[in-house]
């Protein structure tokens, strides 16, 4: 598969664009954070 027709999402945290990867292929319904760092960071946006 090419990279231009890949899936992509936005990352609530950054606002950027992210492509789907193969580590993600089993769970790519359930993947939100393009990075762990935006994982993390989701907490700090509660506060």
């Amino acid at each position: 598969m090419k990279k231009e027709n890949l899936p992509t999402k936005i990352c609530p945290i950054c606002k950027k664009d992210f492509s789907w990867r193969k580590k993600w292929s089993r769970d790519w319904e359930n993947v939100i954070y393009c990075s762990e760092r935006c994982r993390r960071s989701k907490n700090e946006l509660k506060k």
